[in-house]
């Protein structure tokens, strides 16, 4: 699953969009430089090669003469050893052009007749050449340099060909693109990595804030601390003055908390003092009144707090010596009840202050005790899954269920209302789940009412935990 969600945040990653960008550029710009240079070789190995039939052809015009009786003679030697080997592809021929001449000579590798176009597929130059391709004895595609020359007064010419492999050419440019691009494309991979390093490495000061953002938001540091690149030590900066007015702002929200508290205090102790000492039913409505507010105002000042808190600098509360301590102070209250409890080998840390945690498991398990019949069982589990704002998050699990008669589905909901009693014969003021629903909804979890395998309640308490 989380595998899944980093691929689909890849793209939207800024290390993810430099390396892609420079990938596509390098790719881009090393398919340009093989065309390039791919383009230039084929053009100087086309030129080299037309030169050296030119410079065979006029070597061959100078070894060749003609007799007094019209044949031609000459023992030509260009000096290559291909126009020696039979079908080799390299050929050189000379025949009679006009009348007066008899005769032809041809290269030892030239075991059969090539002919050419006519001239009027294929004309002469104003030098009397002309060049042109046509297909060789096993099929290879040569190239024609072809001169038709006067060889003495007698006005007696000779058509001269030398004929050179077109396709061992390809075949050899072919050759140097194989080369070339198994060159490129190492180097490519090679300053693709390198870049990919570089770009990762050059980001790295961004995952040292990240770390230390994290270690501020579990609660192990107050401030990011280290030396930042210059680029980024403004924002290390900027942090640094957010998390100290965030700080600011919650103390000075508790401070107006509390003494909203102190006013507030007075007054209705007083109210409830003079409802008692009226007496009567006017008097006890007062009082009964006054405490009413007297609990509500305490309930929503507590939420204020953690409000407050919630988007701040976490706090970190170890769970399992809290709950320990919990369920020894509920045994002793309740010896008559068998209270079972169960923990995880591994440390879980809350990610929220201990009076929360404590006024949570307290009302839960108080009562869980006011209505089992003879046992309660506790444990408490790491998990993984999503909090609140549908994110993947460390949490952990608080199971509390007991042998009680239970709450029907239907009217599960209905217990959890602020003042709902779904029994009065049980003393309580019908504050309890509703206070332990506020504080799991103002921490982002979740809260479950389920029926135990013991027969009575189970709740479930999801929260967040820090690694």
């Amino acid at each position: 699953m989380r595998s899944a969600l980093s691929l689909r945040f890849w793209p939207r990653s800024l290390a993810f969009r430099v390396i892609a960008f420079s990938t596509v550029w390098a790719i881009l710009t090393l398919i340009v430089i093989f065309t390039l240079i791919t383009t230039l070789y084929r053009q100087a190995s086309e030129r080299g090669f037309d030169s050296l039939l030119s410079a065979h052809l006029f070597n061959l015009i100078g070894s060749v003469g003609v007799s007094e009786g019209g044949s031609l003679t000459g023992a030509p030697d260009l000096g290559d050893l291909r126009f020696s080997e039979p079908n080799s592809g390299w050929y050189w021929s000379v025949e009679p052009a006009s009348e007066g001449a008899r005769g032809d000579l041809h290269s030892s590798s030239m075991t059969k007749t090539i002919p050419s176009p006519s001239v009027a597929e294929a004309p002469f130059n104003s030098s009397f050449q002309r060049s042109y391709a046509t297909e060789g004895i096993n099929g290879e595609e040569l190239e024609v340099f072809e001169s038709e020359f006067v060889l003495d007064a007698k006005n007696r010419a000779a058509r001269f060909r030398v004929m050179g492999n077109q396709t061992e050419l390809d075949q050899e440019i072919a050759t140097f693109q194989r080369r070339l691009l198994t060159y490129l494309s190492l180097f490519g991979v090679g300053m693709i990595a390198i870049n990919a390093i570089a770009i990762l490495l050059g980001l790295q000061p961004l995952r040292r804030v990240r770390n230390a953002l994290a270690m501020v938001r579990e609660g192990t540091a107050q401030r990011l601390d280290g030396r930042f690149p210059a680029e980024i030590e403004p924002l290390a900066n900027e942090t640094n003055a957010l998390i100290e007015n965030n700080k600011r702002i919650v103390e000075r929200s508790r401070t107006q908390v509390g003494n909203l508290a102190h006013s507030l205090k007075t007054p209705l102790a007083v109210l409830i003092n003079e409802g008692r000492a009226l007496g009567g039913a006017k008097g006890q409505l007062i009082a009964e009144q006054a405490a009413s507010m007297q609990t509500q105002v305490d309930h929503y000042l507590q939420r204020a707090r953690v409000a407050a808190q919630r988007d701040s600098v976490v706090y970190r509360t170890p769970v399992a010596p809290l709950v320990q301590r919990i369920v020894r102070v509920l045994q002793k209250l309740n010896p008559q009840t068998n209270l079972s409890l169960s923990l995880p080998a591994t440390d879980i840390i809350f990610a929220g202050e201990r009076e929360d945690l404590e006024e949570l498991l307290g009302n839960l398990l108080d009562n869980a005790m006011k209505w089992a019949k003879s046992a309660v069982a506790v444990s408490v589990l790491p998990i993984s899954g999503k909090d609140g704002a549908g994110k993947d998050a460390s949490l952990f699990e608080i199971s509390i269920e007991d042998d009680g008669p239970g709450i029907p589905e239907d009217k599960a909901r209905e217990a959890l209302k602020r003042g709902r009693r779904l029994d009065e014969t049980k003393p309580g003021t019908g504050l309890g789940l509703a206070i332990v629903a506020d504080l799991v909804n103002e921490y982002g979890g979740a809260l479950a009412l389920e029926r135990s395998g013991m027969g009575g309640l189970k709740a479930v308490v999801r929260l967040r935990s820090l690694h």
